[in-house]
């Protein structure tokens, strides 16, 4: 039989999934390699074999997405999986017909191959883009599982950037394990807020391994909750599916890949930060739900604000950080931390770009329209150590810090810096309660 060699093009989450659950056992087909973007220092490692399964015992290289086209013909590929999340359609098709001139077959995996079936009710959310307000949706959702005697096991979209091995099979349930496990920043702010309301969240690469513990963890478990990342679709079969979408950038629900997919597969639409956006941007995403999934129930959302020091904002010149990923492939201009500096009266906001150093010049030169913001970017130590040197440099009185963990705590300010905390805040009816009433009866018998 003659395999199919595939190269998987991804950024160290959905493209190590499509492996592990339609490829790692299955003889039809040879992956030849993974290529990487979005994420920092994740090319020229391998997948390693350890997880690559029996008929990879050397592992699988992963290359720089910029090889492509030259890695098609040296590997003799036969076909291109796109396997990475929150891209606008131009450059999904851009990327298409590289791989097509190449001479290579091009192709995106949908829920059939790839969702694994949980023994657990599960409530999956997704958003349509980076920085829709996924996080604060799914801390809300678990109040409410929460204030009705319900355990939620967390289980958060994947980002394996360190000892792949190391991070199969990841286990959060104290701050504790944030630096056992030697979490970047962008981990932190995932995982942090999980466990500061006495949730167990999960990790890692192997998500179908993941599953099986988090059913059976050891704190018990009654209901899965699939913390989505960037905008893909779950990798878990949902027994209700919540979609978040945001009026700040109208539009961008029906053409970024695959936001549209979670879109569609909502049974539930929370529309964000509707105290933030104009009300024509609202009506957009207002028709655009009811024109590609009509079914669905829409709940109308404020994301709320509150700062612990406004007076460290009022009349000062500020530095405004955010959250790194929602900034760069999320392409936010404005957030949490800008709408505060405005609403609690600072004189200034200062442009962080001038002081950058390091790793975080770079991520301006690789993403030139993020703006007067500082995004919290730490993949890495080096780009903690970059961050630091960035807010010390930075001629400004005070620092606004709009990430959701407490950023003070994981590198050094030596500046006055208020924080800013934001939470979803259902509009009228139907609410979260009212969306989890039968979900939570079902369960409860």
């Amino acid at each position: 039989m003659t395999q199919r060699k595939i190269i998987i093009i991804g950024a160290a989450g959905r493209d190590f999934h499509n492996f592990n659950t339609f490829f790692r056992n299955n003889p039809a087909y040879k992956v030849v390699a993974f290529t990487a973007a979005q994420i920092p220092d994740i090319a020229n490692r391998k997948y390693p074999a350890e997880l690559a399964g029996n008929l990879y015992p050397d592992g699988i290289p992963i290359y720089a997405q910029d090889d492509l086209q030259v890695l098609i013909k040296k590997l003799d590929a036969d076909e291109c999986v796109f396997s990475y999340s929150d891209v606008p359609y131009s450059v999904v098709m851009s990327i298409g017909a590289q791989v097509n001139a190449a001479g290579a077959d091009f192709s995106m995996m949908g829920p059939k191959h790839t969702m694994i079936k949980s023994t657990k009710p599960v409530i999956a959310v997704g958003a349509v883009r980076t920085g829709c307000g996924k996080s604060q949706t799914s801390r809300r959702i678990t109040e409410v599982l929460m204030s009705h005697g319900l355990k939620v096991i967390a289980v958060r979209h994947p980002m394996p950037y360190g000892d792949l091995v190391a991070q199969k099979v990841q286990r959060f349930a104290t701050i504790d394990d944030l630096k056992k496990h030697n979490c970047t920043i962008e981990e932190m702010e995932e995982y942090e807020p999980h466990i500061s309301r006495g949730n167990v969240i999960y990790a890692g690469v192997d998500y179908e391994a993941i599953l099986r513990a988090a059913e059976n963890d050891p704190n018990g478990c009654d209901v899965i909750l699939w913390d989505g990342g960037n905008n893909d679709f779950p990798f878990y079969c949902p027994d209700l599916m919540i979609a978040v979408v945001d009026p700040l950038r109208p539009g961008h629900e029906l053409s970024y890949y695959p936001g549209e997919v979670t879109l569609r597969l909502a049974d539930v639409v929370v529309i964000n930060k509707i105290d933030s956006a104009d009300f024509d941007s609202i009506l957009t995403v207002r028709s655009n739900i009811e024109r590609v999934n009509p079914k669905a129930t829409v709940v109308d959302a404020a994301s709320t604000i509150s700062v612990d020091k406004p007076e460290v904002i009022r009349g000062k010149r500020v530095l405004v950080i955010e959250d790194g990923p929602t900034l760069t492939h999320g392409e936010m201009k404005i957030g949490a931390g800008i709408v505060a500096a405005r609403r609690f009266g600072a004189a200034e906001i200062i442009d962080p770009r001038p002081y950058a150093v390091g790793r975080l010049a770079e991520t301006y030169r690789i993403y030139p329209n993020i703006g007067k913001l500082l995004p919290a970017m730490g993949y890495g130590e080096q780009q903690m150590k970059d961050l630091a040197a960035t807010i010390e440099r930075t001629e400004c009185d005070s620092v606004v810090i709009a990430t959701p963990i407490d950023l003070a705590r994981i590198i050094q300010i030596t500046k006055p810096n208020a924080r800013v905390a934001y939470n979803l805040q259902e509009i009228g009816h139907p609410n979260m309660e009212d969306v989890l009433e039968s979900f939570i009866k079902k369960i409860k018998g």
